[in-house]
């Protein structure tokens, strides 16, 4: 069986992948929700001129020249407008983000007048607009300050609520269960047998789901049993689920089971077996609407599945622009081998090398059972099929994975 190439395997994944439905939830509950719909600002910000300084405001044409000197008829704070409007010569001590009083163009800083008693000595000339900030000068009413498809975070959640928006319609979290298999597997902290090991991957998966939008439903360990993996895939199908990801036993060996235990099951294959390193036994099909995937049961092939297949899948369920996480180059900070006909996905961090620069340090063992490696990694280093040998220094492609 010739193995897929990667591009072609993430485009099978995606393709026709339709956002999950759509609720609103409100503001403080939106974190790491997408947006479902444009969203345009129900204000303009700021409503009013403001002042950008504490100081005076003033009209410029008071102030053409050094010394002016302007009598104090009042003050303006943060939610206290100064109510009259300047005559000639007149000028109001205003705080930052104060209205400006009708009549003045400027604010002149206090660190740049003096005042004496009633009035204020200018320092310098002053030019119209100076330290003003005009209104809508970020955005006006009816201006869509955030596409569909835009990941709600720190970043943008202010702006929203400064639209005046206090719920949004946003995707629901796509519901990704996840099933574990294998007879040697055991929960963290239950009794182990000689020959069994603790159950690790869907751990990991479940938080990558979650980081990518999602809600992971654990439908736990299935043993090495065809009938038993074959009931719980099928609960898994039950449990209204838009994908479901199996963790194991996707190779061919006589107790890998469930690749049969998933065409029973009514799943048909796209693809099985991915020109890649780690994750060469990944399996891909669908039944109905629902999306499969099966992992490979080693750690780190499993974990790097999750960043290349699961996690672009689950930010398309949720409607996201750009599923597919973007990457970058850095420079080798060490030599590296030839390729095959696989593309490699080396874990390894950014560090800082001799000239301060970002350089890509591969781990020092590869090894897809390792997850020491995996804990301390910041980016997976990308290495075509054939590629040749790199020296230090020469650009690679990086996924970030932070």
């Amino acid at each position: 069986m010739a193995l897929t190439p990667v591009e072609e395997a993430i485009a099978s994944v995606l393709e026709g992948v339709r956002p999950v439905g759509i609720e609103r939830v409100p503001l403080a509950q939106a974190d790491g929700r997408v947006l479902a719909e444009d969203l345009p600002a129900k204000r303009t910000q700021p409503p009013f001129a403001a002042a950008a300084m504490d100081g005076w405001a003033l009209a410029a044409e008071d102030a053409k020249e050094p010394g002016a000197r302007l009598r104090i008829v009042g003050e303006a704070a943060a939610g206290h407008a100064f109510e009259g409007a300047l005559g000639r010569g007149e000028a109001v001590r205003i705080f930052t983000g104060a209205p400006m009083p009708a009549g003045a163009d400027a604010v002149e800083m206090q660190e740049s007048a003096t005042r004496d008693g009633d009035t204020v000595v200018l320092g310098a000339a002053v030019r119209a607009g100076r330290h003003v900030r005009a209104a809508g000068v970020d955005f006006h009413e009816g201006e869509v300050g955030l596409t569909a498809g835009t990941r709600l975070g720190w970043t943008n959640l202010g702006l929203v609520a400064s639209m005046n928006h206090a719920t949004v319609p946003v995707r629901r979290r796509p519901r990704i269960a996840y099933l574990a298999t294998g007879d040697e597997l055991v929960r963290p902290g239950e009794t182990l047998r000689g020959d069994q090991i603790v159950a690790s991957n869907g751990y990991a998966l479940a938080a990558q789901i979650a980081a990518a939008g999602g809600e992971a439903i654990d439908l736990g360990i299935a043993p090495d049993d065809l009938e038993a993996t074959r009931a719980a895939v099928r609960a898994g199908f039950e449990a209204d689920v838009d994908a479901l990801v199996t963790l194991g036993g996707a190779s061919v060996g006589d107790h890998d089971v469930v690749h049969r235990a998933l065409g029973a099951e009514g799943v048909e294959f796209a693809f099985w077996k991915i020109a890649m390193r780690p994750g060469k036994p990944l399996m891909h099909g669908r039944r109905g609407a629902t999306r499969v995937l099966g992992l490979p049961g080693n750690p780190a092939a499993s974990l790097v599945c999750g960043v290349v297949y699961v996690m672009p899948l689950v930010r398309a369920l949720a409607g996201l622009a750009e599923p597919v996480a973007a990457a970058t180059v850095a420079p080798l900070a060490a030599a590296l081998p030839p390729n095959d006909q696989r593309r490699d996905y080396l874990r390894g961090r950014l560090v800082a090398g001799a000239d301060g620069r970002l350089a890509a340090m591969p781990a020092d063992s590869q090894d897809s059972s390792l997850l020491t490696r995996f804990s301390t990694a910041n980016v997976l280093i990308l290495r075509p099929p054939f590629a040749p040998q790199a020296s230090a220094g020469d650009l690679v492609t990086v996924l970030p994975l932070v």
